[in-house]
């Protein structure tokens, strides 16, 4: 599964390092067994600024995620107990925290998952006006065990031919080549490669520079890095960052330098790292991650969208007017008596 990554102690170690900054708070809450040694069932990893005093004092509690996130939820394992009562003991610790939220906001989550219901209705349940909101689709390809000549077969006849024409052009190039790295001595030249062609490419500059580095350390220090690195004479022209974790590789970030557009040369650095994942890595599936764009639809078989789910405390002021803001005055009002019936 895909969220796993995006579940793990070294994804949130990184994002934490990266893009918090010092007013930033980190708290995690969590389920357990109440059994001799308290099994941990549960866990909801959430950031909120630490403002001390002030007319900007902030009880907006939120996941640990931004824009490098493409997927974020509670962590939940198997146990005897169902999720609904595993969410609603979480949100039952989270409403009865100091301080008193007044918003709780969580995104970008698997609308599919049985959590992503749970984790709704029992901040309903708690009396909190709650609403959700569409993040974005995300496309992708399950494998179902096909080689990577049978899965280019199954790709759209212009594709196909616009890719071999492309690839004899781009191997008459100097010094054309492909490669890719997944760790070792000469990680530290290809991060400079990567950094040097998204400089070049239409890309708008990192919001926070540091964090793809320590993405890329991360990885390659698990075995998940796929950083694949196109080059016209010793120059690199294009770069992908894959990640492959537990039969999944999640195409994370691409760039290509716009001066070798007309030699389709993301696409073929695309075509060789989707071999490799298949033939090699022996992924089950291929996620293309963030964005409904037209490119990423191409050569993928599925598609499903992640939501956000924002509640306000309507015992606050500030979350009573932030769910008017959001919601509407009418609205707030019968969603809030709902809820009130749901407590009685």
């Amino acid at each position: 599964m895909p969220q796993k990554f995006f579940y793990s102690m070294p994804w949130f170690k990184n994002l934490a390092a990266a893009v918090l900054e010092n007013d930033d708070v980190v708290r995690i809450y969590g389920v357990v067994i109440d059994d001799v040694v308290q099994t941990p069932v549960a866990a909801l990893v959430m950031q909120y600024k630490n403002v001390s005093s002030g007319r900007l004092h902030s009880c907006q509690l939120s996941g640990l995620s931004n824009c490098y996130s493409s997927l974020f939820g509670p962590i939940v394992r198997n146990s005897p107990y169902s999720i609904s009562d595993i969410m609603q003991h979480l949100v039952g610790v989270i409403c009865s925290d100091t301080p008193v939220w007044h918003v709780i906001d969580c995104h970008p989550l698997d609308i599919e998952s049985p959590c992503y219901a749970a984790l709704m209705d029992s901040l309903q349940n708690c009396g909190m006006i709650v609403q959700t909101y569409f993040c974005f689709g995300n496309w992708y390809l399950r494998v179902n065990g096909r080689s990577y000549k049978e899965y280019f077969e199954t790709l759209p006849s212009t594709m196909k031919n616009t890719l071999k024409r492309k690839s004899k052009q781009w191997e008459k190039q100097a010094g054309a080549r492909l490669e890719i790295f997944t760790g070792g001595n000469d990680l530290a030249i290809a991060i400079e490669a990567y950094e040097k062609v998204y400089m070049a490419s239409w890309k708008v500059p990192e919001p926070y520079p540091l964090f793809i580095r320590g993405l890329i350390h991360t990885c390659a220090t698990a075995g998940w890095l796929r950083l694949g690195l196109a080059y016209i004479e010793d120059e690199p022209v294009a770069a992908q960052l894959w990640i492959v974790h537990e039969g999944t590789a999640a195409i994370y970030k691409l760039a290509y330098d716009e001066h070798w557009a007309h030699l389709s040369i993301g696409s073929i650095l695309t075509a060789r790292l989707m071999e490799y994942v298949i033939e090699v890595d022996k992924v089950r599936e291929v996620d293309y991650l963030t964005g409904d764009d037209s490119y990423k639809q191409t050569g993928m078989s599925h598609r499903r969208e992640r939501w956000g789910i924002i509640a306000f405390n309507p015992w606050t002021i500030k979350g009573l007017f932030g769910a008017m803001r959001h919601i509407g005055g009418h609205a707030v009002k019968t969603m809030w008596q709902r809820s009130q019936r749901s407590q009685q």
